[in-house]
């Protein structure tokens, strides 16, 4: 028998209408912000990833699906989605029309990593990004949208961490802090840091390694070196969330797993989940339009786990299973005949309409009825066909009702709606 890759996963129905119910949810959310609908491809020219997310990041060194096509081209599977929306902003001259652009996008992503609970190779984001605004206020429109997403979803275990990354005036200083302590502590750290902290000393912060994280516990804060335009904008982000009564916290070490991101940055974090903690995040990238090839445009997005998201969502499952609104009992060969035909109309009128194809006698059809949660169930043989009705029986009052079979769509419609 052959069977799922490691770290890839199938979803069945019972969990796809939770998953339908929260694209749902958040594209009805996000649309009502004015945001627009963008679908990119999950294949990318590798360069773009590793121009955008950072060469020495844990993705681009360990984590993404990378290989040469017949031409030997190198391509990636998309590890995230802001690359690629970037890349296609910039491809189609989206800017020239309006500079200003707010969409969403929602599907796969890949990487490479351990699987664990909530964290495949294959697995799903909902993004958000926003083009042309510089203003502050935008970041705190992207997290009032979030949090309010989570809000509709009654995900009520939430908690705002947000810090600042300030910009290339800011990070000099903050480098050469932070170079003396990485110095001192160079022995602790692990391979992968030792070699970053002379690329990317800031990608230090962000390894998980214990002894790294030990050896880092008294490094210096970025928002301790913020020049007064980060300052002022980082100050108007968290006057603003306070007047839109949103709790944040002030996280010195968040960092974020990417190299593009400028400013502010921020994750959700729940304790539903262990460990693995953040079930979304996302920040300003205001330089990577321009450093992808495109005109200076700030931008700031964000990014929902959706296969994390789905763990704690505090719906019922079974609510959002769609049972059927009428199953037809049909006794005899001309019944099921009919009853095909019957089914079929009611479909079309956006009645959900099922039967039984193996000829079965009354008793196991009701009990197949019961067992699919029917509202009603429609019985029909020989006599009522020579009748010409049939028999309307709702499940939850027992209440029956003889429905002439000329007109049946028409009249079963009346009768359940």
């Amino acid at each position: 028998m052959i069977q799922l890759i490691r770290g890839f996963k199938d979803i069945l129905p019972g969990e796809t209408e939770l998953w339908r119910y929260i694209e749902e949810t958040s594209v009805s959310l996000f649309e009502d912000f004015g945001f627009q609908e963008i679908r990119v491809p999950v294949m990318e020219r590798t360069e773009l990833f590793q121009r955008s997310i950072g060469e020495e990041t844990d993705i681009v060194e360990k984590e993404m699906y990378t290989f040469p096509d017949r031409k030997g081209d190198l391509i990636t599977l998309r590890p995230e989605a802001t690359a690629s929306v970037v890349r296609s902003y910039i491809q189609h001259k989206m800017y020239a029309k309006d500079p200003i652009r707010k969409f969403y996008t929602i599907g796969p992503m890949f990487r490479r990593e351990r699987p664990q609970k909530g964290r495949y190779r294959q697995f799903y984001q909902i993004n958000a990004e926003v083009f042309g605004i510089e203003s502050p206020l935008i970041d705190v429109q992207l997290i009032l949208m979030l949090v309010t997403l989570f809000s509709k979803l009654l995900v009520t275990d939430i908690e705002v961490h947000m810090n600042s990354l300030g910009c290339p005036k800011c990070r000099p200083k903050f480098q050469e802090a932070l170079a003396g302590l990485m110095l001192s502590a160079k022995d602790k750290l692990c391979k992968d840091c030792r070699r970053r902290s002379e690329k990317n000393p800031l990608r230090v912060l962000d390894c998980k390694v214990p002894s790294c994280r030990e050896a880092m516990a008294g490094a210096p804060a970025i928002v301790d070196f913020l020049c007064p335009e980060c300052t002022r904008h980082f100050e108007t982000v968290k006057e603003m969330l306070e007047k839109q009564n949103i709790p944040f916290v002030i996280d010195k070490r968040m960092v974020r797993g990417l190299d593009y991101y400028t400013r502010t940055t921020f994750e959700l974090q729940t304790g539903l989940l262990g460990a693995q903690n953040a079930v979304a995040g996302g920040g300003r990238y205001d330089n990577l339009v321009e450093a992808l090839g495109g005109p200076a445009q700030p931008a700031i997005g964000f990014a929902i786990g959706i296969d994390r998201l789905v763990e704690i969502v505090a719906l019922n499952k079974e609510e959002l299973v769609k049972k059927p609104d009428v199953f037809i009992a049909a006794l005899g060969e001309e019944s099921m005949n009919r009853a095909f035909e019957w089914i079929c109309g009611l479909n079309l009128e956006g009645i959900r309409a099922d039967m039984d194809f193996s000829g079965k006698n009354l008793k196991p059809l009701m009990k197949r009825a019961d067992k699919l949660g029917a509202e009603y169930v429609l019985i029909v043989g020989e006599r009522e066909l020579e009748e010409g009705s049939a028999i309307l029986r709702n499940m939850q009052t027992k209440d029956q009702a003889v429905i002439p079979i000329n007109s049946i769509v028409k009249n079963i419609k009346e009768k359940i709606r």
